[in-house]
């Protein structure tokens, strides 16, 4: 039985990770650490050091808190010699995960930074497809209301919390797995709300081989519909991955897909990666995002209120 400590009890852990460890007979959340009071049932820790000192026999450990924090937490763990998976994005700057890979085999033990999007039903089924084939271009339409997905969450909008690319990296992630060949940013036009540290709306361009054309258009100002779709033109037809990847169709005809989900996908992973004694950790999705900060055209736009 794989014992798991679970460091921040927000949204995404109630909704996501509590749910997906628990339908895993293999893994169990042994202790938690957090303000608000943890899991009932559960033991809870004040702080990290705390846990880990009183429970060496935690071998690894989940990190459900907001990215700005992540490194230092993830740096603890590892020096404590537990395994650490990363919620996305893995942390608020391309170095410090890096850094965290480096100390993670120093020390012998595993790091997953997780994208769950990739663990969608037809991402996998998407890849296979296009591997053989000639893309001329990509179009991602990616848009939500962040009223409804983070009611509240003022880390978001600061330095670090990566604004519309905290949905959007999702779709990155998504597209840095299913293309045969890299891509790179060739222009982004970044919309900041006058009153926010980041942005509520994205345009990212990128171009790659042969000829490949992708374009991204990310927006946190959706209402009604949810919109979260990849559309990739080839020269054996078109495909279009739907609803974050969990569907896929090609000629707009679907195609069956199946999986565990997300984020039981994930825990799967994670308890893989360990008894492989290896780890997981793939920025390319975060490089997008830095590229587009460094690159981009900031844009002003009137100011937004939750």
């Amino acid at each position: 039985m794989l014992e798991i400590a679970l460091v921040g009890v927000g949204k995404i852990a109630r909704d996501q990770h509590i749910p997906a460890i628990a339908a895993n007979g293999a893994m169990r959340v042994a202790a938690t650490v957090s303000r608000t009071g943890g899991i009932e049932g559960v033991e809870n820790h004040a702080s990290l050091p705390m846990l880990l000192h009183a429970r060496p026999d935690i071998s690894a450990v989940s990190l459900c808190m907001p990215p700005q924090a992540r490194y230092v937490y993830a740096a603890e763990a590892i020096l404590a010699g537990r395994h650490v998976m990363l919620e996305k994005p893995p942390g608020a700057t391309v170095s410090e995960v890096l850094a965290l890979k480096d100390l993670a085999a120093e020390k012998g033990v595993t790091l997953f930074a997780t994208w769950h999007s990739r663990h969608a039903a037809g991402v996998a089924a998407a890849k296979a497809w296009l591997a053989d084939k000639a893309i001329a271009r990509v179009r991602i339409d990616w848009k939500e209301d962040v009223r409804h997905w983070h009611p509240g969450q003022d880390w978001i909008w600061e330095p670090g919390g990566l604004g519309v690319f905290d949905p959007g990296i999702n779709a990155l992630s998504i597209l840095t797995e299913i293309l045969p060949a890299p891509v790179r940013l060739t222009s982004a036009d970044l919309t900041f709300p006058e009153n926010r540290a980041q942005p509520i709306a994205a345009d990212l361009r990128f171009a790659g081989a042969d000829g490949l054309a992708v374009e991204a258009e990310f927006d946190w100002r959706q209402t009604g519909p949810q919109t979260w779709d990849i559309t990739a033109e080839t020269d054996a037809g078109t495909l279009r991955l739907s609803e974050g990847g969990a569907k896929l169709a090609i000629d707009d005809a679907p195609q069956r897909v199946a999986g565990l989900g997300e984020y039981p996908d994930l825990y799967r992973r994670f308890a893989e990666l360990i008894a492989q004694g290896e780890s997981d950790v793939d920025v390319a999705p975060l490089l997008h995002v830095a590229d587009a900060f460094l690159t981009g055209r900031r844009l002003a736009t009137e100011p937004f209120h939750d």
